[in-house]
Order: structure tokens, then C-alpha cells, then sequence
């Protein structure tokens, strides 16, 4: 799960601070705790500390948090201020103490031995190859054959493996993997892992002398497509998988630095322990959750080889649902004293093994960078490849994101890359394997993909526009757009052609936009008509489309008398669109059909939209400052202006939708939405406002009619106040629409 939120001054969290349940916390109220209310200071510290390590309990080890992240945030904010004012207060284990002092400039790590070694896991491939290695336990106990073992199997993650000692019950130290035998000290970076305990939970059973667990750093998928998100923001490099961030991240030198990153560990098995003895690996686990210790909670106890297999084959059907990133699964023999019996070899234990999926990532060889112009202008490097399977799959194509990141992998022409392919996400190159060496292989040119090739007069040949194809030569992206010669422009990490009338890749999106199922919905023109119909000068804009005539078509390859009139037909029963769908034809920039609908529902026609201010637009509630500036760019543009006339002059009839005519209980009137509602979600709110006719808007602004308020409104409704607009509770606003509340109350 995504990482709570604190209010710490040294350290930030990308983590998602609405999934939270409210509820009750067992501490004291929030705002001023100290003095004679709550007793000494110290006391108060004390169970300050004990009240936030109970809470990261139920969060990250239960998934059960009983306080809302802003309760949490507030309990850390008080520790945090009574330290500062008493700094003897400060204890090493103590959640304020998450993040260090960077390295010194120029420094490394310090290098360490591992006590026990981290030994690698044997990697097995297929049923019979698993049916295998249990013989080999058998015969090596001395157990008959096809004796059913008892097996503990989980998730094999792949992240970042490392290890973490505990002495006393506090956190020690933190080593990665490194070679198996010597790892890194980063202890300073694990302790910012919100989810690693910096002191053992002590209040089920004592903590051991010494503990030495091992597990996975990781970052789950979503809140890795969060933090990406924001670090394209903030104009940061696009990261390019969870488990190159992982890795990178536990390895910087400044702990402040990797608090940014949503860091989880999982711990999966013990190396050292003193005081305290188990019999089997399950009991083992469930005394690590004992002690806060995090697992994937997928782990599984299973007797039988079979039920082994079928727990591979469950996970492997969904890998793709699960929230890590996986490839394969884990069985470790649930009996400790069969392990000590069987021991070890030189590099793997022998009572476990990892039993993989189908690969996602494998090697080939780069042939080309070509540089491909998307519907909206924006110019993407694409990786043409060696043909290589990937999860099953032939791909001789993947993405390298944008320039930036393009530029970070550095690969070229010539170069064995790594491809990775999860799920149905378009396949990726993820990295350099080896580096092109020497001179170009004989006939390199020739080898060219067809589709990069330009063919000239005279039989010639040449790469087409915006093609690295040179071996080893370095990428860049052009300053010309390939696809129509325009100078490109720059934005945040990518780049873009602005010819948006003219370009023939942006002219095709804007046809595909308009004839799309979310706007007129046109089945009879494909993409390849399209492309026909452009190809022999039919279509010059979008427009075009209702300006056609049937006679100049049935000259046309494949169409015949039929298929004309089909489309002719077609044609006359979609001219009359609804406002939203007609808002999704332009092809406006940011505006699908959500947001078109947004539009559609707040503005009457296309007059009242094209008069809109871009303030008006940000008043919308989903509607920010960027969006509305493109919207208002939008209609501003003549060319625009005169595609709408046209598509108007070709019989268009758009028809607006209800609420957008005026008709309703709440027709008129804006309204803000704050606070927690007892019976509805604020997105039930907000479509029984819209359905009435009335506006939602985001800020409290003169022109706002009314303040729904429901608990811990904020300070929307102190402004409210102070404009003197009406503030509605819930039932009055349940009146007002003309509505009764129903069903108990939310949770």
C-alpha cells in the first residue's frame, strides 16, 4: 500500500493520503497537549512515540488504519515540536529520527561482510524441472519417493534484496545484497522506509537478542505512476520501472532524497536469530509480524508438490493484478530442522528454489531510433529491434519514453538492449546489456527495417527523416518535425510539432478523434479509408468528412455502389451530436469525454463556451489553470474558429444537453462541495447538482450560490463566511434538490 504522509520538515512523502478510513484514535485529542492536561513532557513524548508506531502497525503491517492521515500527521507534528523544544527527548528509535545527514561529498558507502551470506536461489523453469529438484531432496533425506513435503511459496519480487539487523529490538543495520558475501552499508536510507520499524514491537512478545531478516525493497505500480507523475511535475526525469528506481533510490547519498521515493520492504526470512526458537518457517513469519516486521501477505502454506505448482500457476495468471512487480514464486521447505539437514551449496541453499514466470524482460539487438509523430504533435523515439519473444510475444518495436529518458539509457545503434514487456503495456527498453564494439557488421545498411527506408528516384535508397540508424551513433532528437518539416518546440520533457492543420500524423489523429466512437461514431470510415481519402485529396480537414460526395468514391479502390451508400447513410444519421460528443470531435487539447461532458453540462452552447474567461473555466471542479488556458487558446485560433463553421456548413446540428438548457431544481446556481457528507460521496453530490442543472465549481468565489458542508469542512467555509454565501449541511441541501436522505449513515 502507498505510504502515509507525515508532517516531518526533513524529509517528504510521495505517498497517497486519501485512501485512509477515518475513524477514532485511542491517543488525546489534536492541538495542545502539553502541560498539566496530559502530565509531564517526557510521559507525553513516550507515548507520542508508542501511539505513532501503533498506527504505522495497522497501516503498513494490517492494512487497517483506525485514524485519517491528517490525525496521524497531526500526532507526528506534536512529537516532532516537543523534541525540538526538549532536544534530550530524542531517542534513536524515535519516527521523527527517519532521516540523517547525507554523505560527504564524494564518499561511498562503507563495505561490509555478511555474517551469513546471501546466497542466490536456483532458478527452475517448468513443472518437471521443480518434479526434479524435490527428488533430489528426497533422495538426499532419505524419504521415499513422492512423500509429500510441506512447502511455505510467496511471491519472488523483483526489487532490490537486502538485509536488516536488529539488536536489542532496534534497527542496527542495513545492508544491500552486493556480491552475497560483502553488501553496502545504507542504513541512514532504510531507515526513511516508512514501513520498516525502527524498534521491534515488543507489546506480543519479547524481541530477540539479534535478528538478521532479509527481504525486498520495493515500489508498488501505483505509486510508482504517482511518483512519476509528480516528478514530471517538478520537470524531473520519467523514471523507467519500479525496480530501476528501487535501486537507484536505496543507493543515493542523501536519506532526504529517498524519503521521496514510495519505498516499501517485505521481509521474507530470518538469517540470525538469538533468543527465541521456532519449529517451521510459517511460525517464523507470523512472530516477524509479531515483532512489525512487514510481509507480502501473500506468503502460503501448502503440502504437496502440487499444491506448490498450482499456487505458481494462481499468481502467474495474476501477476499482473497483484501490486509488485513479480517474476516467479518461492518454496522454501516449511520444516527448519529438514532444512538444517539438507544445508547448503557453494551458492544456493538446497530446500528452496524459485519456480519463474515466463520472462517479461530478454536481450536483442538495437537496430534503429526512429522518431514517430503522434495525433496531438508530440515527437516519441521508438526503438526498432532484432525480433525477440517476449511473455509469448514476437516485438520488433519498443518505446523509449522521451528524449530525456532516451538520453539516460544512451543506447545506440548496434547495442544489445534489455526489452521488458508487462502485461499488455507496450514493450520497453529498460537498459544497455552490451555495448556495440568495433565496425559495423557487413551489410548493417541493408538490414535497415523497410519501414525506415525512403525510397528516391533512380532506384535509390535512404533512411527516412528523423532516423538514427548509423552504428553506435549517438541519438538526438531533431529540431524538425520528420513527418512535416516544422520546426519542433519543447515541452517540460518532451517536444512537439506545432503544426497541428498540416502535419499528415496529426491530421490522421484529428480524423480518427472525429469519426471515434466517443464523437460521431462514423463505422464506415476506418483508418485505412481514412488514409485513402486523404491520399487522393478527398479530405484537407476533419470537416472535410460531411463535405464528401458520393461520385468521386465510387471511383475508389474497394469502394463499391454499397459501401457508399452506407457511408452516405451513416453520415445523415450522425450530423446531429450531442454537445459533449461534438466537444470530443475538436479534438481540443485535455479534453476527452469526461471533461467534455464537464463542459457540456455548465455551458449552453458553443457561443456560451467560446465566450468563457479563463477564470470562468478554472471555477469548473476539474478544470485547473493549464487545461482552461488551452481551452481558451483553442477557440481564440481562427483556423479553429473556421473547422467549426465548416463542420457546421456540412449540416452539423450539435443539441445541448439537459442541465445545460436551463432546466432543474438548481438550474443557475453554483455550488462548492467541502467536507465529509454523511449519506453521499462528494461525487454523488456533484452529479445530483449537475443533473439539476446546477454547477459545480471548485473555489468559493462572489459568484459561488451556495457552500454544501459537510464534517471538517476547511477553509472554504470561513470564505464562504466571510462573502456571506449561504453554507448548507446536508439535509438542507438535500431539501433544496428536492431530495430526502436515504440508508444510514457513511462509514
Amino acid at each position: 500500500m502507498a505510504r502515509r504522509s507525515t508532517a516531518s520538515s526533513d524529509s517528504t512523502s510521495s505517498g497517497d493520503s486519501s485512501g485512509a478510513p477515518s475513524g477514532e484514535s485511542s491517543g488525546p485529542p489534536s492541538g495542545d497537549r502539553t502541560g498539566d492536561l496530559f502530565g509531564d513532557v517526557p510521559s507525553r513524548a513516550a507515548a507520542l512515540r508508542e501511539e505513532i508506531r501503533r498506527h504505522d502497525r495497522l497501516y503498513y503491517l494490517e492494512s487497517a488504519p483506525v485514524i485519517s492521515d491528517a490525525e496521524y500527521d497531526a500526532l507526528f507534528r506534536e512529537l516532532r515540536e516537543l523534541e525540538q523544544a526538549s532536544p534530550s527527548l530524542v531517542s534513536a528509535d524515535s519516527p521523527t529520527q527517519r532521516v540523517g545527514a547525507p554523505l560527504p561529498e564524494g564518499s561511498g558507502f562503507e563495505k561490509v561482510a555478511h555474517e551469513v551470506p546471501m546466497l542466490s536461489i536456483d532458478s527452475l523453469f517448468g513443472d518437471d524441472e521443480v518434479r526434479d529438484f524435490e527428488e533430489k531432496i528426497l533422495r538426499y533425506l532419505k524419504l521415499e519417493s513422492g512423500a509429500e513435503l510441506a512447502w511455505s511459496v510467496e511471491p519472488k519480487f523483483d526489487g532490490v534484496s537486502a538485509a536488516l539487523t536488529y539488536v536489542d529490538g532496534q534497527l542496527a543495520r542495513a545492508l544491500t545484497r552486493g556480491d552475497g558475501q560483502v553488501g553496502e552499508d545504507v542504513t541512514a536510507n532504510v531507515r526513511t522506509v516508512r514501513n520498516v520499524p525502527l524498534s521491534l514491537d515488543t507489546g506480543g512478545a519479547p524481541a530477540p537478542t539479534l535478528l538478521e531478516v532479509r527481504g525486498e525493497m520495493l515500489i508498488a505500480r501505483a505509486a510508482f505512476e504517482r511518483f512519476n507523475l509528480e516528478r514530471a511535475g517538478r520537470g524531473e526525469t520519467i523514471l523507467a520501472n519500479p525496480r530501476n528506481a528501487t535501486s537507484g533510490a536505496i543507493r543515493r547519498n542523501d536519506p532526504a532524497e529517498v524519503a521521496r521515493y514510495p519505498l516499501e520492504f517485505h521481509v521474507y526470512g530470518v538469517a540470525r536469530l538469538e533468543g527465541a526458537q521456532f519449529a517451521t518457517h510459517t511460525e517464523l513469519l507470523a512472530a516477524l509480524r509479531g515483532w512489525g516486521l512487514p510481509d507480502s501477505g501473500h506468503a502460503r502454506r501448502v503440502v504437496g508438490l502440487d499444491a506448490a505448482i498450482a499456487y505458481h500457476d494462481e499468481l502467474e495468471a495474476r501477476r499482473f493484478e497483484l501490486p509488485f512487480e513479480i517474476d516467479g514464486v518461492v518454496a522454501k521447505l516449511d520444516d527448519l530442522a529438514l532444512r538444517e539437514r539438507l544445508g547448503r551449496t557453494a551458492r544456493s541453499m538446497r530446500w528452496q528454489y524459485a519456480h519463474k514466470f515466463a520472462a517479461m524482460e530478454a536481450t536483442t539487438v538495437l537496430r534503429a531510433i526512429e522518431v514517430q509523430v503522434g495525433a496531438n504533435g508530440r515527437l516519441t523515439p521508438r526503438a526498432h529491434l532484432d525480433p525477440v519473444e517476449v511473455l509469448g510475444v514476437i516485438v520488433r518495436h519498443a518505446t523509449l519514453h522521451n528524449a530525456e529518458v532516451a538520453k539516460e539509457l544512451g543506447a545506440r545503434p548496434g547495442d544489445r538492449v534489455f526489452v521488458r514487456r508487462a502485461g499488455d503495456v507496450i514493450p520497453q527498453v529498460t537498459g544497455v546489456a552490451e555495448a556495440a564494439k568495433g565496425r559495423a557488421p557487413k551489410g548493417w545498411k541493408d538490414e535497415l527495417p523497410e519501414s525506415l527506408v525512403e525510397h528516391l528516384d533512380g532506384g535509390r535508397t535512404a533512411p527516412r527523416a528523423g532516423v538514427t540508424w548509423a552504428w553506435r551513433s549517438e541519438f538526438s532528437m531533431p529540431d524538425v518535425c520528420p513527418a512535416c518539416g516544422t520546426a519542433a518546440v519543447r515541452e517540460g520533457a518532451y517536444w512537439r510539432c506545432p503544426n497541428r492543420f498540416e502535419c499528415p500524423p496529426q491530421l490522421v489523429g484529428r480524423l480518427e478523434t472525429l469519426v471515434g466512437r466517443s464523437a460521431f461514431d462514423i463505422d464506415a470510415l476506418g483508418t485505412k479509408k481514412l488514409a485513402q481519402l486523404l491520399e487522393h485529396g478527398y479530405l484537407h480537414s476533419p470537416a472535410d468528412v460531411f463535405h464528401l460526395q458520393p461520385e468521386p468514391l465510387l471511383e475508389l479502390e474497394r469502394w463499391g455502389q454499397k459501401s457508399v451508400e452506407n457511408l452516405f447513410e451513416e453520415l445523415e444519421k450522425r450530423r446531429r451530436i450531442p454537445f459533449d460528443r461534438f466537444l470530443v470531435a475538436l479534438a481540443i487539447d485535455e479534453v476527452g469525454p469526461a471533461t467534455a461532458k464537464l463542459l457540456a453540462r455548465n455551458f449552453r452552447d458553443l457561443q456560451a463556451l467560446h465566450a468563457a474567461s479563463e477564470e470562468e473555466l478554472q471555477h469548473l471542479d476539474g478544470i485547473g489553470p493549464e487545461m482552461a488556458r488551452k481551452i481558451r487558446l483553442w477557440f481564440e485560433d481562427e483556423r479553429n474558429q473556421a473547422f467549426v463553421a465548416r463542420l457546421l456548413e456540412g449540416g452539423v446540428v450539435v443539441q445541448p444537453l439537459g442541465s445545460a438548457a436551463g432546466s432543474g431544481e438548481l438550474s443557475g446556481k453554483r455550488f462548492v462541495v467541502t467536507g465529509t457528507l454523511e449519506s453521499l460521496s462528494r461525487a454523488e453530490a456533484k452529479q445530483l447538482i449537475e443533473d439539476l442543472g446546477g454547477q459545480v465549481v471548485s473555489t468559493v468565489s462572489a459568484k459561488t450560490d451556495y457552500l454544501v458542508v459537510g464534517e471538517k469542512p476547511g477553509t472554504k467555509a470561513k470564505k464562504a463566511a466571510e462573502l456571506g454565501i449561504p453554507c448548507l449541511e446536508e439535509a438542507a441541501f438535500l431539501a433544496l434538490a428536492g431530495r430526502e436522505r436515504s440508508g444510514p449513515p457513511r462509514d
